[in-house]
């Protein structure tokens, strides 16, 4: 299907272009919409990207519940076909959209998991401080946690984005969206420690970098092996909750919300566009005081 796979790639650089989606987020699409493909070309022998109708969709759906697909996940390939169909229409590729009354899984929500205090305590002190990579990892854990920023935005800070003069990060979301973020007082000490004292070891004699985080070669930090230390320092701390590229983001805003932080600030510094997204976290917050009742009050 030598149509639908350029189609694929036009709409990739219709999303990389006009919707600045970053690389993480067109792989996924890329991956979705590859599968979505060879299942229509191999599966049901599909040859034109205008013959495909909701019954071939519906197959294709089908086809990944046997194989053991989550409603997450369905859900997920659903919102990658309608874009990619609605995009197909809209270019004049196909002349009908086969996904307008198609209808999404019920997905079960799922609260986001997040560390205690203590427990965030511990993975700050878990990092071997006698070390350069230790030293940067505490700053990047403080960082992280001081910020709510994302991992992937973490490691494309540059060192022109931290103001620690004026206390402030500078960060560039999804879409590139810019968002200043203030600095506590933790972070920026574990910042200014990680300048001064271990970067430009890491640096060595290796071609110089912008990047904020940079690792034992003098590189930009990448985001598996950012999520591999936190694993790491995690264990070492023994921590035994799932931990997630999220969890440091998710810990940031409740314990924000539960300290008496309004919704909309907490929205502004996670870079959220809809504020239905940052409610999540009252959420949160609810069953945790409805645990602290129950364990401490002597008539719960």
């Amino acid at each position: 299907m030598k149509e639908a796979q350029e189609a694929v790639l036009d709409y990739l650089h219709f999303l990389r272009v006009e919707r600045q989606y970053s690389e993480n987020t067109l792989a996924s699409y890329r991956r979705d919409l590859e599968d979505y493909i060879e299942h229509l070309h191999k599966g049901q022998k599909l040859e034109r990207l205008n013959d495909v109708d909701r019954t071939r969709i519906l197959v294709y759906l089908e086809h990944l519940r046997d194989n053991g697909k989550s409603s997450r996940t369905i859900a997920r390939h659903i919102s990658s076909i309608r874009s990619f169909h609605q995009f197909l229409l809209r270019e004049k590729i196909t002349d009908h959209d086969p996904t307008v009354h198609l209808e999404m899984p019920q997905i079960e929500k799922t609260l986001p998991k997040v560390l205690s205090i203590a427990e965030i305590e511990a993975l700050i002190h878990a990092p071997d401080r006698s070390k350069p990579q230790g030293i940067r990892d505490v700053a990047m854990i403080e960082l992280l946690y001081g910020t709510g920023m994302r991992i992937s935005e973490c490691i494309e800070l540059n060192l022109e984005d931290v103001h620690l003069s004026m206390g402030f990060v500078r960060i560039y979301g999804k879409g590139g969206k810019e968002r200043i973020v203030p600095l506590g007082k933790s972070a920026l000490y574990a910042c200014e420690t990680y300048l001064q004292q271990a970067r430009h070891l890491l640096q060595g004699n290796y071609p110089k970098t912008d990047a904020f985080f940079i690792n034992r070669r003098g590189k930009r930090l990448t985001r598996q092996g950012c999520w591999k230390l936190l694993k790491q320092h995690a264990l070492a701390a023994n921590i035994k909750k799932e931990m997630t590229p999220h969890t440091l983001r998710h810990s940031f805003a409740t314990h924000l919300i539960e300290n008496g932080a309004d919704l909309r600030s907490v929205q502004e510094m996670l870079g959220h566009a809809d504020i239905s997204t940052t409610q999540i976290y009252t959420h949160i917050s609810k069953i945790r005081l409805s645990e602290v009742y129950k364990q401490f009050h002597p008539r719960a």
